[in-house]
């Protein structure tokens, strides 16, 4: 069914009034003009009555000869370990990031802007996503100095004197994802930076203007070759620099299968580090004694949250046969209810899809599953105008489904009825993903056992709330081919370096050099400086 979709005025605080011609990159401390092809940018809203694409600006489309200027660029700026950067004083490069930080705040409303218009997030949440960001760089950096400050000090074993700190690794290429293109891009770029890495960046695909209000100031207050960043196609600028070898620590967060290609194309992957986020299929498991009231809020907001275009969105419900049929009448009226339209409209929940293509692919996933025999129980479920499709809860899902096995990544919900707890243990265990997990119920005698299992099939279990990745202090991370090392402030930091320490044996002569160094600060790694 088509959706009869009216269009409104733009309100002219979020109009668009030019375009935004990304003209350069970044590599070496420079902005680099570019005077070759460039790729236009499209937003899937419309700033017109009849529904088009709006053209949003244009960014160069680099290949192969800009990719390696990069690499060298970032491979000259570690020097083998001699750079600038990585020999830094912590509080130096803290001072830089520091700096960083308070002049992107002042480019808050163009970023909430483009938010909006590049991938179609309703104002509240891109106002978040910013300001989620900015309080992560900050976390960030106070992790940091205690990092630092519990390394202030000697240890003494055996008669070994050693200064342990955390160095850098080396070059890392970070890739970001499109769903949230700050946020989630700089949980990878932040912490590298600040260890002491240099980094090559290049932004999604949707979601790229957003770095150019931002690229000055990496410019700025990053030295030279420390940050480069680079636009165009993904496997056209990764795959030539990951086949160099001299990537230290490929950054991604995206599909498993781009993640597999590009650490494949790595000559030496013994000398590879990886830190990634990858998909998920986080059920949400509804016991008979669920607070229904509570439960259907929680997978609506997990479900449905950003048109379910999360990793940690719910994305597949088991329900209690006990329940299921109440269940599923209140949580098909709860969606229906929802309301639909651009994402400066007041309260809205629900906005255009970012990808052209989604919309299709989302009816594919709904006409396979009623093929095979699930309906569509809400009303509203499948409708469709241009690039917007309501969401569609669907049952009964069986494996033989593609929405079953693939992780939608958008707004359909399969939902699967059980009476024996084995049935989403089971599923949970034959799974390719291992992410999280929400459960519904009260009583702790069985919710205790069920956690028992759980944990050792995800890595966050969330009792009668729904999938999330924050707070940024607690460990996100997953199983399987959902991910593979931690992200959150404080892992991230270890994730993006590595244990090392000078030792000395304890002897008069040793110490006298050891004393030499902490008072004359010719080194900037032995010192027992207290960063406050």
């Amino acid at each position: 069914m088509i959706m009869d979709f009216k269009f409104k005025e733009i309100p002219q605080e979020f109009e668009l009034t030019e375009k935004i011609k990304q003209d350069n990159f970044l590599v070496n401390g420079k902005l680099v003009k570019w005077d070759g092809e460039f790729s236009p940018v499209y937003s899937t809203i419309s700033s017109t009555a009849e529904y088009k694409p709006t053209l949003l600006g244009e960014i160069p489309s680099l290949g192969k000869d800009e990719a390696i200027k990069a690499l060298d660029s970032a491979c000259n700026a570690f020097d083998k370990g001699k750079g600038l950067w990585p020999t830094m004083k912590v509080v130096d490069r803290i001072r830089a990031m520091e700096n960083f930080v308070e002049e992107m705040k002042q480019k808050r409303d163009i970023v909430v802007k483009l938010l909006m218009w590049e991938i179609g997030k309703n104002h509240t949440d891109s106002q978040k996503e910013f300001d989620r960001t900015v309080d992560y760089i900050y976390d960030t950096i106070e992790a940091y100095k205690k990092i630092d400050r519990d390394s202030a000090k000697f240890q003494k074993h055996s008669g070994i004197n050693a200064h342990i700190r955390r160095g850098p690794l080396g070059v890392v290429l970070c890739l970001g994802p499109y769903n949230y293109p700050l946020n989630e891009t700089f949980c990878l770029l932040i912490p590298a930076l600040i260890m002491g890495n240099t980094v090559i960046f290049k932004p999604a695909k949707h979601g790229v203007l957003l770095i150019s209000p931002l690229i000055e100031a990496f410019k700025k207050h990053f030295p030279p070759g420390v940050v480069n960043i680079l636009f165009g196609r993904g496997r056209v600028l990764a795959t030539p620099i990951m086949e160099s070898g001299k990537v230290n620590v490929l950054a991604l967060i995206g599909h498993s299968s781009s993640a597999n290609s590009l650490q494949e194309s790595h000559p030496k992957k013994n000398r590879l580090r990886l830190v990634l986020g990858l998909e998920a299929k986080n059920p949400a498991i509804i016991l008979p004694d669920a607070d229904l009231d509570l439960t259907i809020q929680e997978c609506i907001n997990g479900s449905l949250s950003y048109n379910g275009q999360r990793c940690t969105a719910l994305k597949i419900i088991y329900i209690h046969d006990e329940i299921r049929d109440k269940f599923l009448k209140r949580f098909s009226k709860a969606v229906d209810e929802l309301k639909y339209g651009n994402p400066w409209e007041d309260n809205v929940k629900l906005t255009p899809l970012p990808e052209p293509n989604k919309p299709d692919y989302i009816r594919s996933l709904i006409s396979d599953a009623k093929d095979k025999g699930a309906e569509i129980i809400n009303e509203k479920g499948g409708i469709y105008c241009e690039n917007f499709v309501y969401p569609a809860i669907l049952y009964p899902v069986t494996k033989d489904m593609k929405v079953y096995k693939e992780e939608q990544f958008g707004p359909v919900i399969p939902v699967i009825s059980f009476n024996d707890i084995d049935k989403p243990l089971n599923d949970m265990a034959e799974s390719n993903y291992g992410q999280q997990v929400s459960v519904f119920g009260k009583e702790a005698k069985k919710l205790g056992p069920l956690i028992d299992t759980l944990v050792n099939l995800v890595c966050r279990v969330n009792i009668n709330s729904s999938c999330q990745r924050g707070p940024d202090i607690y460990p996100f991370t997953g199983r399987k081919d959902s991910a593979f090392s931690t992200l959150s402030v404080h892992d991230a930091l270890r994730s993006f370096s590595i244990r090392t320490f000078v030792a000395s044996k304890d002897n008069n002569e040793n110490n006298e050099i050891i004393k030499d160094l902490l008072g004359s600060n010719n080194s900037n790694f032995i010192s027992t400086d207290y960063i406050l």
